[in-house]
Order: C-alpha cells, then structure tokens, then sequence
C-alpha cells in the first residue's frame, strides 16, 4: 500500500514577520510549518539552556554527590544498556573525576541474565565487590522499587536520574531527579538520560565553586562533555525540542571542530562519516546503532569503554569491535524479519489494531529492532515477544502517532492483574514481561486497547511534506543550508518535498536499492535519484512519470560533491 503524503500546515506562515528576508523562502516556509516564528529560536547558545534550578530534587541530588567526594566515599553508576545508557555513564564517569572523585565505577546489566534497570540481582552483584557508599543510576531506576530497597538496606544511599515515565509509586531513593515525576516544573519533560545527568552535574559543579572547592583543583569544563550528550540524545530518538536542540547543536559543533573524545572520533571514521560536516542523522544512523549493538550482541561495557577510551588508539580498537557487533546484529535481525514475514504471510490479512508476534527463539537483543520494522511496514503498534526465562516471555513495543504504548501497557495491567509482570518505557516504545501462559490473553487485551485509539483509516503511512519545490530551488547550495541549518529529528523532522517527475532512466543496485534520473514535470534540471528498499519489480513495463516524496541530499563520490535526492516515496500508477 502506497504511503498518503500530506503537506504540512502553513497557518502562520503568511503572519510570519520575524523570520528575516535574508533567508530562502524555502527555509522560511519549512521552519514556519514547525512553529519556529522568530529567528532567536535557531539561536542555540549555551545561555540559552534551562536552568537545573528547575528540576524537582537536584538539590537533594547535589547533596548526596557533594558528601560523597568530600569524603571520598565509593560511587557506583548503574547504567542502562543502550547508547543512552553508555554515554550517561560515561559521561558521569568523566565528570566526577574531574571534579575530584577517585573510587568512581560502574555497572551494566547484562539484558539476558539480569534484565533491565537497578534489578535486585543487579544490586546483589554489585555487592560482591567493595559496597559502594553511593549508587547513582544513569538512564533507569525510575521503576525500580524492589532494587533501590535491597540496595538501602545494605547500607548504600541512592540517587536516580532517569527520564523514563514514573508509575504510581516511586522508588524510595535518597533522591531522585526526572523531570517527568510529578510536581517537576522544569519546562522541557524530552530530556533523555545523559540530559539529565549532565543537568545534575552542571548542579554539582556549581555547588563546588561556590564552596571554593577549584581553589586547588582546575574546574571541569562540562561543555566538553556535550559531544556525548548530542550522541544520546538523538540516539535515544527523544523530541528535539529547543533545549535538546541546543545541546545537540553545541556537541555536534564541537564534533565537527574535532573536539570531541577519542571514542566517538574513532566511531566517526569507523563509520565513514564526514566529521567536518557531521548531523545529528549520522548520530542516529551510524554513531548510535554501533554503540547499540554492544548491549544487543554483546555487554554494554564495550560501548561505554569506546566512551571512555582516552587515546586515539584504544578508540579504534572499542569502536572496531563495536563495528564488528554491529554487523553480527544485521545479520541477525535479516534472519528474524525472514520469520517474522512469512509469519504473517501465514497470518494472512492481518486484522489486529495492535500486534503481537511470538517466537521463542529470537534474539532478546534485537526483539526491538524487528517491532520498529513491522511497525512501519504495517502502520500499527507491534509487540515483539521472545522467552526470557522460568516461563516469562519478554516483549519490546513500538507505537505510531496518537497511541502511548507504555500508557497503553499500563491500562491492561491495571485492568488484568497478574497478565503483566513488569513494564517501563516511553509513548513510542516499551518493554515488558508476562508469563508465557498469557501470552494469548495479552495478545487480545492489546488489540482491544488499541482500538480505542485507531480506526481502520490510520492504518495507512502518511508522509507530512513540505509542499513542492520551483526548478530553481534543485540547487546544492540550498541542500548544504537546509543541512546545517539546525539539528533534525524527532518530532523536529528534516524537510521532505513532494513533487512530479519525468522518468529518465532507472537501475536497481543490490537487488534493493533503486538508482533515478528524473526531471521535474514543471521544469528544471536532470536530476539523480537515490530510494534506499525500493525496487521496481512492481512497475509497468513503460514508465515514464512519477510521483515522488523526497529529501535534498548530498552525494559525495570520488571526491565530488552534487546533489540528488533521497526518495522517501516512489508512486508511478495514479491518474
């Protein structure tokens, strides 16, 4: 089924006075569609972050770090196991030993044996070593009730930063910074985990400095740390509103000036990136899934390790065994969307709002990954399961617009009692575990669920374009302006175009991919044409026009730059 393409509102667009006359039209026309009405709001200054002063319990949360490396007590971080989670305990890491710190480690729970967040089998190990003082999370913690008890009860204080949705009831840490748990008035509730421990850090520091503590120490420059901080924000897939705009622009800026640590410099080439040039779609498409891959393949501790790499040699060394995990999870979730299709093929026409899909054999690491591709193949939320262990299956969730998938969860489990041993997640994406023997019953209270919310209309892909562009726009340097222009992402999308076009030639590379020249119908250049999954094998014999939704991009082949574009749609039968 063809995706629907939908132009963007442009309601204030012909009101739109404070964006200056020195911009393309083009430009104004795609920040109006995305409420951007003054010029200030592309300013992405340090200055114009958030204060921490707003986050509900970061004085709590200064307090407890301030003790600790006045006494030099032992600090342990437990981490998440995405690039969220890496660069959050990294980034920890670096920062309180330079601010003094000298008994600082971490630990990463292994996704099949320990499952996720502060579990008690997480504390349990963390005790078999020196018993930290304080244990600090990093990107969970925000559900885990059970751990954060079993951990207070041998002694050690906690303090949580996380991002994740709350339930009703919180851990009882020592404190807790989220700008999500009730009464936080901090403005931007999008902050991922490596947001709010950086915010928690810029606390600390402060603190420090008003107590004299840099008089025989130099004061850390946290600015340093932004690179990692664009790296999981955009990996985390977050809402790029303008504060998380801001940190993403400043860390790729200084990505581009090469100052940046030596793990995500060897990632860059490892992944080869241009570095002068890099944007956030290089974080999210490259940088982030090879971070990824170790706590999907492997142990996250090879991700935060690259992070933490402090010369250019060991750098490439993590990142290239990152690559090479990388590379074993292609493999891999090839062969589960391989089952996953002939499963439904053997489902037939698929009548559930919301999907569930079982195999016990799939790879608890990449049960994620395959929710995201059937997703966006059928336009519905889908649930991947596979075993976990003493008969409990495990599932990862993603949702499509106008479905919370994690509120969703909540709703069955409140209304089903026993169906849902754990859950957590986002509006987008979720994971939980349910024993086996309710997997049926799971199956049907989803789809029930979810029919609340879609109607067989939203079944369909919809791509949101920025309406057409002149002849005269198909230009390479309008591409680099809209390229540079700001940080593109979640909620904040790069431009996509809509427009018809005379079919000038056509080939198909890999057997996946499919080569264009076109020419637009009302005039302009010959134009190259790259639509990553798509082939013509469906096409009639003599096609001469098209329709297209597509992105300007930026080809750089045997040392020449050009322009072509990226087809988001390919549509060559309509009247």
């Amino acid at each position: 089924m063809d995706n629907i393409i939908k132009r963007r509102p442009l309601s204030s667009f012909n009101n739109n006075i404070s964006l200056p006359d020195t911009l393309h039209p083009v430009i104004k026309r795609v920040l109006a569609a995305r409420d951007i009405n003054d010029v200030s709001e592309l300013d992405y200054g340090l200055q114009n972050l958030l204060p921490y002063s707003l986050l509900l319990g970061i004085d709590k949360a200064v307090n407890l770090l301030y003790e600790a490396l006045s006494k030099q007590a032992r600090i342990l971080i437990v981490a998440d196991y995405d690039a969220d989670g890496a660069t959050s305990c990294a980034l920890a890491i670096k920062a309180l030993r330079q601010m003094g710190a000298k008994n600082v480690g971490f630990l990463v729970p292994n996704r099949e044996k320990h499952g996720y967040g502060l579990t008690p089998e997480i504390v349990k190990l963390a005790l078999t070593g020196l018993v930290p003082d304080l244990l600090i999370t990093v990107d969970n913690g925000i559900s885990s009730i059970n751990g954060v008890e079993i951990a207070k009860q041998h002694g050690m204080r906690v303090l949580i930063t996380d991002h994740h949705l709350p339930g009703e009831n919180l851990p009882k840490a020592d404190a807790i910074v989220n700008p999500k748990q009730n009464g936080d008035n901090f403005p931007s509730k999008n902050l991922c985990g490596v947001g709010v421990i950086f915010y928690v850090m810029m606390a600390l520091r402060a603190r420090l400095r008003d107590n004299g503590w840099f008089t025989n120490q130099s004061e850390p420059n946290l600015a340093n740390f932004l690179d990692l901080v664009a790296l999981g924000t955009v990996a985390d897939v977050v809402t790029l509103d303008y504060n998380n705009r801001i940190l993403v622009a400043q860390g790729l800026r200084r990505i581009r000036a090469d100052r940046c640590c030596p793990g995500i410099r060897a990632l860059v080439q490892v992944c080869e990136r241009e570095q002068k040039t890099l944007v956030a779609s290089d974080l999210g498409f490259y940088l982030g899934p090879r971070i990824n891959a170790a706590g999907r393949m492997d142990d996250m501790s090879h991700g935060i390790a690259c992070l933490l790499s402090e010369n250019d040699f060991n750098g490439r060394e993590h990142a290239q065994l990152l690559q090479t995990f990388n590379q074993e999870r292609r493999l891999e979730e090839a062969k589960m969307q391989v089952d996953a299709l002939e499963m439904l093929d053997t489902l037939g026409t698929i009548e559930s709002m919301g999907l569930c899909l079982l195999d016990e054999k799939w790879h608890q690491g990449l049960v994620g990954i395959l929710a995201a591709r059937i997703k966006d193949r059928l336009h519905r939320p889908v649930i991947i399961f596979t075993y976990d262990k003493e008969n409990k299956i495990r599932g990862s969730g993603r949702s499509v617009q106008g479905v919370h998938i994690r509120d969703v969860i909540d709703t069955i489990a409140t209304q089903h009692p026993g169906m849902v041993t754990y859950f957590g997640g986002h509006a987008m994406a979720a994971g939980l575990t349910i024993p086996r023997s309710q997997f049926e019953a799971f199956q049907q209270a989803f789809d029930e669920e979810i029919r609340k919310y879609l109607s067989a209309d939203d079944l369909q892909g919809v791509i949101f374009s920025d309406g057409t562009l002149s002849g005269a726009d198909f230009n390479l340097d309008l591409a680099k302006q809209l390229k540079m222009l700001t940080p593109w992402g979640h909620n904040f999308p790069e431009p996509i175009f809509d427009g018809e076009f005379e079919l000038v030639a056509r080939r198909v590379l890999k057997n996946k991919h499919l080569k264009m020249q076109v020419r637009p119908l009302d005039g302009g250049p010959q134009l190259d044409v790259i639509a990553f999954n798509i082939v013509d094998t469906s096409w009639p014999l003599n096609v001469s026009r098209l329709k297209m939704a597509y992105k300007l991009d930026i080809n750089v082949f045997r040392g020449l730059t050009n322009l072509q574009l990226m087809a988001n749609s390919v549509v060559v039968n309509y009247d």
